[in-house]
């Protein structure tokens, strides 16, 4: 099978599914359960349709496309990714897992008829957390692997919640739990990096070892606003001023942890957000990452315990809500060696990597075999709309996800 072979089907798929939900900016946004995230979901169904696959939804959105094996008392080996995106996101993450499995699937169908295990190509309902402060919802459901207790309250930015939008979307809020699966005995995942690492060595491929885990929170400052002119400096309750110490002391704190250990605050809520008004209450996200967790949940002790010294200094009280706790996640061994193989036999360069950002491919690793293959990113771009793989990299991802699939699902492997 030649990488010219996948050049209409990865990047022709992909093409479709970046209209949907196109903005202006170039980027693309599809929030779970929202008007585009409907659309790209029905586009993803007619696709896998259009490649001969049998097509399934779930109770949750979940979207796949299933090509049936002989052996019915055999494992299903999946692939796939996410349709969801962040806010203005790129062309690319997510996406390019769902193409290329449904590329993947229609390939080897074509050339070599019924498997012996039943391949499936998943498209999951929601893995960023762009809407709601939950993440994995698809995958989540899927593997029962975590505790959506409490989920359907969740609210988005405009005070929706999880369950009123399930039910516009067309899904029963309480059915969710029903989309668990006990038959998956391999899951493969292929997707852009989301990192310079593999563009900067040149390497064609990179084989994932291990997914970092990662801690979220939602961090309120709560001080006392006050006019900025009649105020004076001493005595001032300033959250927004205890917040930036705080964002200061993290970022040295992760520089001196070293060894991979990343933290960052992207998103910063300022009240009463006026020129000149004492800043009285922030609220800010909190997100660390490291491949081992007693590294992480030492970090994040120090974390909790350093801001509430800073926000006694200012005046201001603290409170740290974690809203997401990932463990570190290994992906199998023999599968990574079968894709070096894959890789030596196609003549393509490739490395053994961490990946620093969480995927769908982390949840399963505690129920089945997993694997995860990457294609560089241009510059290291991701969740914006410069984010960038070129088609010859995809192509290439696109042939080893194929011979991979083939090795599992038509060989005589019964793991």
């Amino acid at each position: 099978m030649k990488a010219s072979d996948y050049r209409l089907q990865t990047t022709q798929l992909l093409a479709g599914f970046a209209s949907v939900g196109q903005e202006q900016d170039g980027g693309v946004t599809r929030l779970l359960y929202d008007a585009a995230w409907q659309k790209a979901q029905q586009a993803v169904a007619s696709t896998m349709r259009e490649a001969g696959l049998s097509v399934s939804i779930d109770t949750v959105g979940n979207v796949f496309g299933r090509l049936e094996g002989t052996d019915e008392a055999a494992s299903t080996v999946m692939t796939g990714s996410h349709i969801d995106t962040v806010r203005s996101g790129g062309h690319y993450d997510g996406a390019l897992g769902v193409a290329a499995g449904i590329a993947a699937l229609a390939r080897l169908k074509k050339t070599y008829g019924q498997p012996r295990r039943t391949l499936e190509v998943a498209a999951f309902c929601e893995e960023e957390g762009s809407r709601f402060p939950l993440a994995y919802w698809g995958s989540g459901n899927v593997t029962g692997s975590k505790d959506f207790t409490g989920s359907l309250d969740a609210k988005d930015p405009e005070g929706v919640s999880l369950r009123a939008a399930m039910l516009a979307a067309g899904y029963d809020p309480e059915e969710h739990g029903l989309s668990k699966r006990t038959d998956i005995g391999v899951f493969a995942e292929l997707h852009i990096e989301q990192g310079e690492v593999l563009e900067r060595e040149g390497t064609q491929i990179g084989i994932v070892d291990a997914i970092f885990g990662q801690r979220r929170y939602f961090v309120e400052i709560e001080g006392r606003s006050g006019h900025a002119g009649t105020t004076p400096m001493t005595i001032r309750a300033d959250a927004l001023a205890a917040g930036a110490e705080m964002i200061g002391w993290l970022r040295q704190a992760a520089i001196a942890a070293g060894d991979g250990l990343v933290a960052t605050v992207g998103k910063l809520d300022v009240q009463p957000n006026l020129a000149n008004v004492i800043p009285g209450k922030v609220r800010l996200s909190l997100d660390i990452r490291h491949r081992n967790e007693t590294v992480i949940a030492a970090f994040c002790k120090l974390t909790l315990d350093s801001f509430s010294t800073i926000a006694e200094r200012y005046g201001t009280s603290i409170t740290m809500e974690c809203w997401l706790a990932e463990q570190p996640s290994p992906m199998n061994e023999v599968l990574q060696a079968e894709i070096s193989r894959v890789c030596d036999a196609l003549g393509y360069s490739h490395r053994r990597m961490s990946s620093g950002a969480g995927h769908d491919a982390g949840l399963f690793a505690a129920s089945c075999r997993t694997a995860m293959i990457f294609v560089p990113s241009r510059a290291g771009i991701s969740h914006s709309p410069l984010e960038y793989t070129p088609p010859e990299d995809m192509e290439r991802g696109t042939q080893v996800l194929t011979a991979l699939l083939y090795a599992l699902a038509y060989g005589e492997d019964e793991r």
